[in-house]
This record gives structure tokens, sequence and C-alpha cells, in this order.
């Protein structure tokens, strides 16, 4: 498994794997990011958005399987968001997003002191690997937040 910043080319097979993933938990509604305008074009939301990476993970096939991105969300504040964590089905529980995720926080740290994410309390294996890697659990989320459909928070210091 390599992992490297996303490219144009990879934007439809992330697109799909970030809709597939939401389907299957009937959670593609308003307020989360299946319908966030920038989907199919990850790649050029975060090349034009300062201090934001997103990263995929590329499987020994060269086919994009998963990825994870850091933009800002309260920059004033220090604060980035942990975005659109998404890995192919047939990647899950292979450690995937466990490769992913020290990557993104490399980069955060260089731009800045805490990570912030909000998800679904119905993607619990998601839940208990941010747990693991050191998010705690927020009571609700920032006022910044875009996805209000989501139910869970976790803030992480870096």
């Amino acid at each position: 498994m390599k992992i490297r910043e996303i490219k144009p080319a990879d934007d439809a097979q992330m697109a799909k794997i970030l809709r597939t993933s939401l389907e299957q938990l009937h959670l593609n509604l308003p307020g989360t990011a299946y319908f966030d305008p920038f989907v199919d074009r990850l790649s050029e939301w975060y090349q034009q958005t300062p201090a934001a990476k997103y990263f995929v993970a590329v499987a020994d096939t060269d086919r994009v399987v998963g990825g994870c991105g850091v933009g800002p969300i309260a920059p004033e504040q220090g604060i980035a968001e942990l975005q659109k964590l998404y890995v192919d089905p047939d990647y899950r529980h292979h450690g995937t997003a466990s490769q992913l995720l020290p990557v993104c926080f490399d980069y955060a740290k260089a731009h800045y002191q805490a990570l912030y994410l909000e998800t679904f309390a119905a993607m619990k294996p998601a839940n208990q690997l941010y747990q693991k890697v050191g998010f705690k659990p927020l009571s609700q989320p920032l006022s910044q937040s875009e996805h209000s459909a989501c139910d869970t928070w976790y803030m992480k210091s870096l």
C-alpha cells in the first residue's frame, strides 16, 4: 500500500468510495459529505485551499482504495478538520485507514495545533479507530461545522 497526495485522475474513484460507503449505512443524507459540492473534484478543492491536503491509499494494483484529508475549520484557533476518511469496502479492516491517519497527522502538525472530526455513531469501527489514535469525544460540534447530520464529534491535540 502506498500513500500519496490525491491527483485529478483519482477524483472519480474517491467520489465513488465516499458515496458507496455512506449508501451502505443509509447515510446518503443532506447535511453529509455525500452532498458536498466538491466531492467529484477533491483534488481541485484541496489544491486551492490553503493549509489543506488530501491523501489517497493506492493498492499494489495502482488502484485508489481509500483517502483522508486535512482542511481548515477554525484556523484562527489553530484547528483543522480531519476530512473524508473513506476506504473501499474490499480494503476495510486491513489497516488502510491506519496507514492514512499518520500521514494526515504529520501534515496537520505542520499547520495546526488540533484536529477536529465529525462522524456518525453508526460508523462503529471508525469511532473505535478514532479513539484508539487519541481523539477525545466532544458533546457538540464546532459552530463552524458544515455537516449538520453528523451525530458524533471528536478533537485531538497535535
